[in-house]
């Protein structure tokens, strides 16, 4: 597993559990870190994680503009709290990073989605990337 794979789920666990918790995701992030210090290869991972997580952050109401526009019938708040995390970073990376393929992180989302969400959220979450970046 790539070190920004391994950086977009820990941006997901950050943004995940601060909506569950109502808590700063960067708190959350700044957390996961420290109980990973002395591991291998966590200044990576980390790094990108903070890029992730400090963009959906400064983003968030645009981000969620675009899932509310296109999701077709579902609110945010039906959505499940793990999609909508997973939808955030992802958008981020389409919208607002040019450094990442837009099948790239599509893909990175659907294959996130389907590990550790809903039976649905993969082709849910597909369809609605794919329907967002195709009006970039």
């Amino acid at each position: 597993m790539s070190a920004r794979t391994k950086a977009r789920k820990r941006a997901i666990d950050a943004i995940f559990a601060a909506d569950i918790r109502k808590t700063p995701p960067l708190e959350l992030l700044d957390m996961s870190k420290e109980q990973m210090q002395g591991h291998q290869n966590q200044d990576e991972i980390f790094a990108y994680a903070q890029i992730l997580v400090e963009g959906v952050v400064e983003k968030h109401g645009e981000i969620d503009d675009q899932i509310e526009t296109f999701s077709q019938g579902w609110s945010l708040d039906r959505m499940p709290a793990l999609d909508k995390a997973i939808l955030r970073v992802a958008l981020w990376e389409i919208l607002f990073n040019d450094e990442v393929p837009d099948p790239v992180a599509i893909d990175e989302a659907v294959e996130i989605a389907k590990e550790y969400s809903t039976d649905d959220s993969g082709s849910f979450i597909n369809g609605l990337l794919a329907r967002i970046s195709s009006t970039k």
